[in-house]
């Protein structure tokens, strides 16, 4: 099996996986996420997607180390909501998704807050492994799945470049 094909596979089951760890918590384990763990799901959809496309292509497409490198910085930009979210979690900076309340509140709107189901407060922390957030795993998984996929997609289409030339 080629490169073209391998890496697009890596990425799939990767981004399948790490959705199906964030929706497992979810529905099985009762762990509500709050909008930034949304947010942290999206860049593993996308390169999901992206594989998938990739793997519909004839193998020898240029498109596909372009996809890869794509994935490569999809999955970094994950890894800084990642980064955020521990900001967050760890109060070095200040986000609207904290569980306090806002002091511009008006009674008929906290009246009508109260009658919602809260949402989850980003800085809420549900579950650690080891004194670790899933948000800190995060940015590590994240991180090393970047800077991987960018490095192999870059030397994916460093080596077609060479097979281009020459041929």
């Amino acid at each position: 099996m080629t490169l073209s094909r391998l890496l697009p596979i890596f990425i799939l089951l990767a981004s399948a996986s790490s959705l199906a760890f964030a929706l497992t918590s979810q529905f099985l384990f009762d762990k509500d996420p709050c909008i930034l763990c949304l947010y942290q799901r999206v860049p593993f959809a996308v390169t999901g997607l992206l594989a998938i496309l990739a793997l519909r292509l004839n193998k020898s497409s240029s498109l596909i180390s372009l996809i890869v490198i794509a994935c490569g910085l999809i999955y970094l930009s994950g890894a800084g909501i990642a980064i955020y979210h521990v900001g967050v979690e760890q109060h070095w900076w200040i986000s609207g998704c904290t569980g306090s309340i806002a002091e511009d509140v008006t009674l008929d709107q906290l009246r009508a807050s109260l009658m919602q189901k809260p949402e989850k407060a980003c800085d809420d922390v549900d579950w650690t492994l080891f004194g670790i957030s899933m948000a800190t795993y995060n940015v590590f998984f994240s991180s090393l799945l970047g800077l991987v996929t960018l490095g192999a997609g870059l030397q994916m289409s460093k080596t077609r470049k060479r097979e281009m030339v020459s041929d």
